[in-house]
């Protein structure tokens, strides 16, 4: 038994990450790295991106190509940026910091909205949807023992 003295204070169990939260963040390590990765390189590179997807497209009559091949670096590399974004956010969940849901979350609206700009759609996709907001609110389950 520990008492709170003058020479021996109390020290505060540091918080456990739980398996949950840990898997959450290792799944947006791989997810948003890889397309941060994507991102910046389809960016950088877009006119041989194009040529290339064009082929895929037309050899293999991939639906929804054409937006892609129609769109412009930009969309990529400000995709990469929010990608960047949902990274940081997971890593300071990962350190059970409060502040990571939040730009996390935010991150993952900013993707979400960027294909309707850049693309003039009329929403989101129902995919995209769901599968970011399953990751929020897994993510929020956890938000209790951040600081």
């Amino acid at each position: 038994m520990t008492e709170e003295a003058p020479g021996n204070p109390v020290r505060e169990q540091p918080a456990v990450r739980p398996l949950m939260l840990t898997v959450l963040c290792v799944l947006t390590f791989a997810g948003s790295g890889l397309n941060i990765l994507s991102g910046l390189a389809i960016g950088a590179f877009f006119d041989q991106f194009v040529q290339i997807a064009a082929g895929f497209a037309e050899t293999y009559n991939l639906p929804g190509m054409e937006m892609i091949t129609e769109g412009s670096p930009a969309f990529f590399l400000v995709s990469a940026v929010f990608y960047a974004g949902s990274v940081t956010g997971a890593i300071l969940m990962w350190r059970l910091q409060r502040i990571g849901f939040h730009v996390y979350t935010i991150s993952q609206i900013l993707l979400l909205i960027a294909p309707m700009y850049f693309f003039r759609l009329p929403g989101p996709s129902w995919p995209d949807l769901l599968f970011a907001g399953l990751f929020i609110i897994l993510y929020g389950v956890h938000i209790r023992i951040m600081k």
